[in-house]
């Protein structure tokens, strides 16, 4: 068998679909650094399983799809196949060529594959068994595989070795028969407490059967002696029955004619009535038809009113407009008046322009004729000008040279002062640095108070530390404990659950029943899953209930049917049921008084918690039970009533009519009525258990944060202190550095102090040369002081002539300005002048309208006053009709009272014939009523023998009554011959003798033969578990005995190669493998050790880095001389060897390869040249690996 090729697409670098093509021999894989030629090994590794994203140089295993470059999108999903050569059948596979293939995509679903069809990972494994290839094989070896061999850990080893001596499989085997084992063994316990429970419910199952047996005989015989008494009362009730039809149809007839009379009277005083209420509505039609009259008249009257009004508002109307207008007229005058003011204003302002103008032309020839004069003045003083400036050029010169001299003085003045700021800064400093060297001292003294503070605080901080680990250590203790008790009530809550979804401890037909619920509607549950109570109540009830707390609660007669059919057609035994639609329950009698008794806590029913709908069924079951505290009370109750009542005390003991008491030991092993009770218990002790938990828990963690705190506390104040001794190292090196300082600078000082005396001699010398220059500036200054004065009067003349042009210029300014206000001024006349004129035309406008508004007011007026005509021409016309109304309404109300006169004479006579009605229809209820209480009693007996014996009026007459050989009193008649008193004595006798058997599971019968084969059942299977526990624990034997056999003997070949290959890929020297003594040999670590040439022996991890890499490629090549893997892909192991050695290492894969084919990932040089064939990878495009063909590889090797 070998490898014939690899296929992959979208796999880290190989973004394109890539097929290798592989041959016996050496394939050698290149390529430069980053180029993903490792990644051919990691996709091997990854399509035979691997699991590890570590293993795969990834972070998750999505890190193995193409993730994309700047240039390509992210792939979808990652596919590798690998195709082998099986034509020898190394695989146990029945096909020449098998292809194991692997894909992932980015949503995390993942899938294998053998030769196409859908596997799990389990079935490649087991294929791969004992052929040296898988992820955990020896067939795969990179730099981490080498690692594992010289690693410490020696069950890194260890997975190696398995998988050479060929007993991974078996230990595969072994971890599942422990696991099967391990199964079996929980198995064992749980069906051992199946057993111990089914064994407590047989025993008093067994005494329930049996008293059901007998209980059923009696009661047998019970319900032929209350069927004949059924049918005899049933006869005399239906007899009765006839006699009340036979008097109601008498009474019927007496009806029927007293209603003839009522009806006729009825229709004439309907007649009547309607009569009546005709003329009523005529009265109605005449009341309304006067108030629309006066409402007219009122209409009207009020538009009289309303026009008046309008009259008197246009007549003020018209007087404000009038004197509006007289206002209009006087504003015209007022406006003309001003036009004519703005006219003679606007000739004045026209006329003082044109003077104002003519002035501003004469001021303009005067400021020419100055300008003029003041240009030949200016050229006069340039020529005094230049003399003047030869005059300063030569008095520059010498200023120059006093400039020099007291620049050189003032540097000299300027330096000097210079040394005096330095002497000054040098002085500051000192202080300074003294202050500084003073400050850090104390700082020095207050950081060695402030350590032993720091230390102190450490001491205490440690003893808090010690105070909160045995507080952890107390609270850790306590939550361990809490946790073992949750998880011991939450066994007990699920066991006990389990039980009540079971309904264990119920019928077998009970069960049945309850399994139909689903399909079958209108099942509500058995009476104990229907009532609620508390704990002190539990017994008394459930032995009050007796069997009859298995009943099963229906909605309707037709579901308890169907049930019933439903146990009859399968057989699987009897139940009973309460119909809701059916249930009539009834409470004690005079209840009220009886409750006052001593001891007496309640009716039974009374006690327990129900839905309204189960009220009847639970008065039903307990509602003639009353609850007493104990049986001395029970007992005296029952003598005073002479034994009347069924009474229950809280201990369990029953005193039943009639007399018979039954008590003792209450045993209730299945405890139907508490198990709900025990549940929500339960569930509410878990719950707390988990609150007190968590509270523990947050107490612990609060230990836990403040141990934390504590810690976190002390590491702070460590390195405060490590800080505080840094500093205190730093100020000292400071007070140090500071001390030298001074020192300096005080050496400075005095150098200053001798420069500071010879700029004094420089600034002297600077002086005596200003002095001299002084005196020749004097000189010179005398006598151009002539010159200057001439100067001095030009200039004065031309600033006068200058003065007078420029109050020139400011007289020309003022009447530019004075012409443009009086334009202005025109400009604004003119302006008002159009404005008023507008005005007038507005309100001339303004007046017209006014005038319209008059004229249409007076038309106004002359219109509304023919409207008041006529309105009063129709208020005169309506008064008459109005007068002609109420006459006629007078008419009608006379013939109106005359027939009520009538109406009352006719409902006297009708009153008579309604109370003869009545009194018929008293004893038509009368008979009703006894019809009803007879038929109540018929249903009553009906119900009696349905609830008790399921058997109708019908059934009751078939059975046979002839067949008395179990009566004794019947003197062989038949007994629906016999005296019913007799009859009803013997059926109390035998009630009596039922309530004598106490409570009584009928369904006990069928459970105690259910539960005895359940429990056989039980111990068949607890028996085949032992007998397969033995089994399992032989086979783990047998498997231990084998894999150690195997072992020892394939490792005494592995150490024997090894020694061999050792010496030939070194050379010399020799190596051994030893097993760990005193530890089983399974389990035990496996050392190797390695001499080589010219060394002493000793523990491979002693060596170097490439001797070890050698030694464990000499082990992998011994183990592959003893077991050759079919193929072998090796990643750059032999990295880490010199040429020499990657020459033996090549020569020595060249030796294997007839057996073994090897695909070596390399770029030592030694490696490729002994390769048959090479492929080249490379990253012609960035981020993506594509396949370089061979011949290209191979020129470029050359």
């Amino acid at each position: 068998m070998y490898l014939k090729k690899i296929e992959v697409q979208g796999f880290k670098s190989f973004a394109n679909k890539i097929v290798f093509d592989f041959h016996r021999g050496i394939t050698g894989i290149v390529g430069p650094n980053g180029s993903g030629k490792s990644n051919v090994s990691d996709a091997v590794r990854w399509v035979l399983g691997e699991q590890s994203a570590k293993q795969l140089r990834g972070q998750n295993m999505q890190d193995v799809i193409f993730s994309g470059t700047e240039l390509r999108k992210p792939q979808g999903y990652a596919f590798v196949a690998i195709t082998m050569d099986n034509s020898d059948r190394t695989l146990t596979i029945d096909f020449d060529e098998v292809t194991i293939s692997r894909r992932i995509y980015r949503s995390g679903e993942s899938e294998y594959m053998i030769n196409n069809s859908t596997c799990r990972l389990k079935d490649i494994s087991e294929l791969l068994y004992d052929t040296g290839i898988g992820r955990e094989g020896y067939s795969i070896i990179g730099q981490g595989q080498v690692d594992k061999i010289l690693s410490k850990k020696s069950e890194d080893r260890r997975e190696l070795f398995d998988e050479a001596v060929g007993i991974t499989k078996y230990k595969r085997r072994k971890e599942l028969a422990q696991k099967k084992l391990e199964n079996e063994r929980a198995n064992l316990l749980r069906i051992g407490d199946i057993i111990d429970e089914l064994e407590k419910q047989t025993i008093p199952l067994k005494k329930q059967s049996d008293t059901a047996k007998r209980y059923l005989k009696i009661r047998d015989v019970l319900k032929k002696a209350e069927s004949a008494v059924f049918v005899n009362e049933y006869d005399d009730l239906n007899l009765k029955l006839s006699k009340v039809d036979k008097y109601e149809i008498i009474a019927k007839e007496d009806m029927k004619q007293a209603l003839e009379v009522h009806d006729e009277l009825k229709t004439r005083y309907s007649e009547l009535e309607e009569k009546v209420v005709q003329l009523e509505a005529c009265i109605e039609e005449y009341r309304k038809k006067q108030a629309q009259e006066n409402m007219t008249l009122h209409d009207n009257e009020s538009k009289i009113e309303l026009f008046k009004e309008q009259i008197k508002s246009e007549k003020a109307n018209s007087e404000h407009i009038n004197s509006r207008i007289i206002n209009i007229e006087n504003d015209i005058s007022d406006k003309k008046a001003l036009i004519k003011q703005y006219d003679e204003k606007l000739n004045r302002l026209l006329k003082t322009h044109e003077e104002a103008d003519g002035m501003y032309k004469v001021s303009c020839k005067e400021l020419e004729y100055a300008d003029t004069e003041l240009k030949d003045l200016s050229k006069l003083i340039e020529a005094a000008k230049d003399k003047m400036i030869a005059a300063i050029r030569q008095r520059a010169d010498l200023y120059a040279q006093k400039q020099k001299y007291e620049l050189i003085l003032e540097q000299g003045r300027l330096k000097k002062s210079e040394a005096a700021n330095k002497i000054l800064l040098i002085k500051s400093e000192e202080s300074a640095v003294v202050k500084r060297y003073e400050d850090e001292k104390r700082s020095l003294d207050k950081l060695i108070l402030e350590m032993d503070e720091t230390l102190s605080s450490i001491h205490g901080f440690e003893e808090e530390k010690k105070d909160c680990e045995k507080r952890a250590g107390i609270i850790s203790t306590s939550l361990a404990d809490m946790q073992k008790q949750f998880q011991t009530d939450t066994a007990r809550l699920e066991s006990m659950k389990n039980l009540a979804e079971r309904y264990e401890g119920y019928g077998n037909s009970i069960r049945h029943v309850m399994d139909t619920r689903d399909r079958i509607g209108g099942i509500y549950g058995v009476v104990a899953d229907i009532i609620e109570l508390e704990r002190k109540y539990e017994t008394a009830v459930e032995t009050a209930l007796g069997s009859r707390i298995q009943n099963v609660v229906t909605d309707s007669e037709e579901t308890a049917k169907a049930l019933v059919e439903y146990l009859k057609k399968h057989k699987y035994g009897r139940a009973t049921f309460l119909p809701l639609s059916a249930m009539q329950g009834k409470k004690v009698w005079n209840a009220e008084n009886l409750l006052t008794e001593k001891g007496v806590i309640g009716i039974a029913s009374s006690l327990v918690t129900t839905k309204e709908s189960f009220k009847n069924v639970i008065n039903y079951l307990l509602g003639r039970v009353l609850v007493i505290d104990n049986i001395e009370n029970a007992v005296n109750f029952a003598k005073k009533y002479n034994y009347e009542y069924r009474l229950v005390t809280l201990e369990g003991e029953v005193i039943n009519p009639g007399g018979a008491i039954s008590g003792g030991a209450f045993k209730n092993e299945n405890n139907l009525l508490g198990r709900k009770r025990e549940i929500e218990e339960l569930e509410k002790k878990t719950a707390d258990s988990l609150k007190q938990y968590e509270r523990f828990n947050e107490e612990f963690e609060a230990a836990r944060q403040k141990l934390a705190g504590c810690k976190q506390n002390l590491r702070a104040l460590n390195e405060k202190r490590q800080e505080q001794l840094i500093n205190k190292s730093k100020t000292e090196v400071l007070l140090n550095s500071l001390y030298k300082k001074v020192e300096e600078i005080r050496k400075n000082s005095e150098g200053i102090l001798e420069e500071n005396l010879r700029f004094d001699e420089e600034i002297n010398h600077a002086k005596q040369l200003e002095h001299e220059l002084n005196e020749t500036l004097k000189a010179w200054d005398e006598k151009n002081r002539d010159t200057e004065n001439t100067d001095a009067r030009n200039n004065e003349e031309f600033e006068h002539r200058k003065k007078l042009r420029d109050e020139l210029v400011l007289k020309v300014n003022e009447f530019v300005l004075n012409i443009s206000n009086i334009k202005q001024n025109i400009e604004y006349t003119k302006e008002s002048l159009s404005r008023v004129k507008n005005e007038i035309s507005l309100l001339e406008s303004e007046k017209e309208g006014l005038d319209e508004r008059i004229r249409c007011s007076f038309k106004n007026i002359e219109d509304k006053k023919r409207l008041i005509d006529v309105i009063n021409v129709k208020i005169s016309e309506i008064r008459k009709e109005a007068d002609k109304t109420a006459c006629m309404m007078e008419s009608v109300f006379k013939e109106k009272n005359k027939k009520s006169d009538e109406l009352k004479g006719l409902f006297g006579e009708n009153d008579a014939a309604s109370k003869r009605i009545a009194e018929i229809d008293k004893e038509l209820l009368r008979l009703a009523t006894g019809r009803e209480r007879t038929q109540e009693k018929i249903s009553e007996l009906s119900s009696y023998m349905w609830n008790e014996y399921e058997i109708t009026y019908q059934t009751a007459c078939n059975l046979d009554y002839e067949d008395n050989s179990d009566l004794s009193f019947t003197d062989g008649k038949s007994l629906l011959e016999s005296d019913k008193n007799t009859l009803k004595k013997h059926v109390e006798k035998l009630k009596s003798d039922i309530r004598a058997l106490g409570s009584v599971n009928v369904n006990a019968i069928e459970d105690y033969r259910e539960l005895s084969e359940r429990y056989e059942l039980m111990k068949t299977q607890h028996d085949d578990i032992v007998e397969s526990e033995k089994s399992l624990v032989k086979i783990i034997d047998e498997l231990d005995s084998g894999m150690r056999k195997r072992f020892m003997e394939k490792f005494k070949e592995i150490d024997s190669q090894f020694n061999k290959v050792f010496k030939e890929l070194f050379g010399g020297g020799s190596g051994r493998l030893e097993l760990e003594e005193g530890t089983d040999l399974l389990e035990a670590d496996i050392s190797i050790i390695a001499q080589p040439p010219g060394k002493k022996l000793q523990n491979m991890l002693q060596l170097s880095g490439g001797e070890k890499a050698l030694t464990a490629i000499s082990l992998l090549f011994a183990i592959q001389n003893l077991k050759p893997s079919p193929f072998a892909l090796l990643d750059e192991i032999e990295a880490a060897l010199d040429d020499s050695n990657v020459d033996r290492f090549a020569k020595y894969l060249h030796k294997l390869s007839p057996r073994t084919q090897f695909i070596v990932i390399t770029h030592r040089r030694g490696t490729m040249v002994g390769s048959d064939r090479l492929y080249g990878i490379t990253m012609q495009e960035k981020g993506v690996s594509t396949l370089v063909s061979v011949n290209l590889v191979e020129n470029d090797l050359n």
